[in-house]
């Protein structure tokens, strides 16, 4: 399997996952929220990533949010579903909950907390990724789990050469080691990463690349139009929507990932919610955003942004 396997391309929102006001899963937000990345033209989703919390649900929790996606989007875009997990054999079972439920490709990252090295990952990743014929998305996420796959890049190579791997979503917080992936694998996989600014315009039309994956989607009414005038081949205008995203993102998010306001989660749901978005609310050991001062920085970046809350009401 290769990129040429896999149609994946554009701007993806990392979607959370709603809960309610007792921490219940709310899949009926869910579903609308599924739909208004149908609105919004997106390319694809992610579930049960980082963003959609999958350290605080249980076993059949992530298993009906990955079967509600699936069901919900019901084909008009990519459903890739985050099976991260501390052990491979838990990983795997995930992996294979989501075949049977159609998904349309599978990712993971290094497990969490343990540090694993580079054969003990490359381990881990042939186990995962052969548990299912689904496409696969090796997911580098340094902040998240202590190790940075990008600052080897003959681990990368390695792990696209196992025979699911179709994606490798790189979201070191070093620029060059990105680049370095998309220069290293990108022939051979869908390299996801940190494109929308006009470097990354520069890169996508001359080096490679193929898409963001984003925490939330906020960004969407500017992200995917930037990618479709990149895929149009109108620079000019993929310049003016990528100028937009990055004065929101900039706003929100530190070049680390972490949030400028909150916890990235924590700030995305509020953020969410002063739109009038089914992001619900987040759980323990993440924290709502509640501080007025707080609230009022949001709001005053989803202004500068632009973005106004369904209806243009507040």
């Amino acid at each position: 399997m290769d990129r040429t396997d896999v149609n994946w391309r554009g701007y993806w929102p990392a979607a959370p996952t709603p809960f309610d006001a007792d921490g219940a899963f709310d899949a009926a937000a869910f579903e609308e929220l599924l739909g208004l990345y149908a609105d919004q033209g997106v390319h694809g989703v992610l579930v049960n990533g980082s963003t959609g919390e999958w350290f605080s649900q249980s076993r059949a929790e992530r298993e009906r949010v990955a079967a509600t996606a699936v069901a919900a989007v019901a084909g008009r875009y990519p459903v890739v579903v985050g099976v991260t997990a501390y052990t491979p054999a838990e990983a795997a079972d995930l992996a294979r909950h989501a075949a049977a439920v159609g998904a349309d490709g599978v990712l993971a990252t290094p497990p969490p907390y343990v540090h694993p090295r580079s054969e003990e990952i490359l381990a881990f990743y042939t186990a995962v990724a052969s548990a299912t014929d689904l496409p696969f998305m090796v997911y580098n996420w340094p902040r998240g789990v202590a190790v940075d796959m990008a600052a080897d890049q003959d681990l990368v190579r390695r792990l696209c050469d196992l025979p699911t791997v179709a994606a490798f979503k790189d979201s070191t917080g070093d620029w060059l080691r990105m680049l370095a992936t998309v220069e290293s694998v990108g022939d051979r996989v869908r390299v996801f990463g940190s494109f929308l600014h006009r470097r990354g315009l520069a890169v996508l039309r001359g080096l490679g690349g193929d898409g963001n994956i984003d925490g939330g989607g906020l960004g969407a009414p500017f992200a995917v139009p930037a990618y479709e005038a990149v895929h149009a081949g109108d620079a000019a205008q993929a310049v003016a929507w990528i100028d937009r995203y990055t004065a929101l993102s900039s706003a929100l998010v530190t070049p680390d990932y972490s949030g400028r306001i909150a916890s990235p989660i924590s700030q995305l749901k509020a953020a969410m919610a002063l739109l009038g978005q089914p992001g619900g609310t987040v759980r323990p050991p993440l924290l709502p955003v509640t501080g007025p001062a707080d609230l009022e920085r949001l709001r005053a970046a989803l202004d500068a942004a632009g973005l106004e809350p369904a209806g243009g009401a507040r």
